[in-house]
């Protein structure tokens, strides 16, 4: 939902090279105010104005990465993005004090890249492939 007036308004908030650069990434210029940084370097905004974004659309993620997917949003802001929480992580006290101790830090699904898990055998296989075997002619 882009208009001209919310274009113009928001290029005027971030700056021409923050605008082209929300363009390129989500396809939408939005305007708002930085909540946190995760440890991936993500960071975390919001605009609760009700004229400016439409409702549930007020939160959002600016990836750290270029290649960026859902993955590499931690479970504790997934909660705040998709309004579960009403505070972000980084103002919250039940989120601070939350985390175990035996817990291991959020790595991002590696699913398709040279990082994935890949299962090896350390069982000889049951059949074997047949290998025939030639015997050279006497002459």
């Amino acid at each position: 939902m882009v208009s001209l007036h919310r274009t113009i308004r928001n290029i005027r908030r971030v700056g021409l090279r923050e605008w082209w650069r929300q363009m390129q990434y989500i396809g939408d210029a939005k305007s708002g105010v930085l909540v946190g940084t995760d440890q991936f370097g993500n960071r975390y905004f919001e605009n609760m104005n009700g004229e400016e974004e439409i409702p549930g659309r007020q939160r959002w993620v600016d990836y750290a990465q270029h290649e960026y997917h859902a993955s590499q949003v931690p479970p504790e802001w997934h909660s705040w993005i998709h309004h579960i929480r009403k505070d972000p992580p980084t103002h919250d006290p039940v989120v601070k004090n939350l985390t175990p101790p035996w817990q291991t830090p959020w790595v991002e699904n590696l699913t398709g890249t040279r990082g994935a898990f890949k299962t090896y055998n350390t069982v000889a296989p049951k059949i074997n492939a047949w290998e025939p075997k030639t015997i050279s002619r006497g002459a």
